[in-house]
């Protein structure tokens, strides 16, 4: 549990650390120009040459037998390192508008779709709306354990939770459907609360996306390899796996840290603009690393910085974050950074530690600020 403690502020200060966030954003969307421009184009890039390499690789292993598994083997590197970049550095940051400044139809965050199988239009309704506008707001920002994860002592613990440990694992692994389905909101069906006429109709258009991707991935280029079909299928499905894992490690570390809090609805009603920056740094953990961490994590090692900006080009993160402390140092407010291992370690926790009911730790629940933000642990 958590034993940060952050400074109370006063009224004033809130709207003050408010007002500085606003302004670095300001200054931010003010200077973007051609050096974000390149940089984006430079990963649509490094996107497709990784995946094309990938393939032929995969292609290459099949057919000349001498050196089928180092070639399956970085075939599979380089198709997985393409998936990653696609999802993470190039559809996350397009989808959520950071370069519709462009005015380049292939980046627009209205109508990019990425490579996994739950749709775009999905994601920006539960990611882009539904958790940066709630973040960690529990009962409204469905990101909060997937509906299958324990992951809070504020959370109301169920039987089923004792099966977590093996359930997180299954999740990392199938992470893309578990995205793909998580509008469907499949526990309303269950309860009757909809028909299942109705599910159908709402899974439509995943279902159709679902088809795309495994057409793809699992038929049509397995198939160009002819009688080595099982070789390119199998390198495919690790490729995906992989890209699974390491999506799925970077967004837990950054949302389910030790120090991370959740909040009851309640915070919610008349939020001042310094409260929804305040709810956005205590629910958020970054990750150390340097630029390859960056990369790798579409800059979702920076998440304090995309929870606050997440309009602003995520390459710029790592610079907006020296002025990011700055402001929550001299506020007072705990600024949540940390290793990988260090931070997952914290995740896995958890995730083993709220498996078993627990409750939450309320003596550190003292004022957070004048205008209340209530918060447990």
């Amino acid at each position: 549990m958590s034993s940060v403690h952050n400074r109370v502020l006063s009224p004033t200060e809130l709207d003050a650390f408010g007002n500085e966030l606003d302004a670095l954003r300001a200054r931010q969307l003010a200077t973007l120009g051609a050096a974000d421009a390149r940089y984006i184009r430079r990963v649509v890039a490094g996107v497709r040459w990784t995946g094309v390499a990938g393939r032929a690789l995969l292609f290459l292993g099949a057919f000349v037998h001498s050196v089928l598994i180092p070639a399956w083997i970085a075939g599979v590197v380089l198709l997985a390192l393409s998936k990653i970049l696609e999802n993470m550095e190039l559809a996350h940051n397009v989808i959520h508008g950071q370069y519709d400044w462009m005015g380049d139809p292939q980046l627009q965050g209205s109508t990019y779709e990425w490579d996994i199988v739950g749709t775009a239009d999905n994601w920006r309704k539960t990611h882009n709306f539904r958790h940066h506008t709630y973040t960690n707001v529990r009962g409204l920002d469905d990101d909060i354990g997937y509906g299958l994860l324990r992951i809070f002592p504020e959370q109301r613990w169920r039987p089923f939770y004792l099966t977590q440990p093996v359930v997180a694992v299954v999740f990392a692994l199938l992470f893309e459907w578990g995205i793909a389905i998580q509008d469907l909101r499949l526990g309303r069906w269950f309860a009757g609360k909809i028909t299942f006429r109705q599910l159908l109709a709402q899974a439509r258009p995943v279902g159709r996306k679902m088809g795309k991707q495994m057409f793809k991935d699992y038929l049509l280029f397995p198939a160009l390899a002819g009688p080595f079909f099982l070789p390119v299928l199998l390198g495919n499905v690790v490729a995906n796996l992989i890209r699974n894992v390491w999506t799925y490690v970077i967004i837990f570390c950054g949302h389910f840290t030790a120090d991370a809090e959740t909040f009851p609805k309640e915070c919610v009603r008349d939020e001042s603009r310094g409260h929804w920056y305040l709810r956005q740094l205590r629910g958020s953990s970054n990750l150390t690393g340097g630029k390859l961490m960056n990369v790798m994590s579409g800059n979702l090692s920076h998440q304090i910085e995309h929870h606050f900006f997440p309009d602003i080009p995520a390459n710029r993160y790592a610079a907006i974050a020296v002025d990011v402390k700055a402001i929550c140092a001299r506020y007072g407010q705990h600024y949540n950074t940390g290793s990988l291992p260090k931070q997952f370690g914290q995740v896995m926790w958890r995730i083993v530690r709220h498996a078993f009911p627990s409750r939450p730790v309320r003596a550190k629940a003292a004022a957070v600020t004048a205008q209340p933000l209530p918060q447990q642990g």
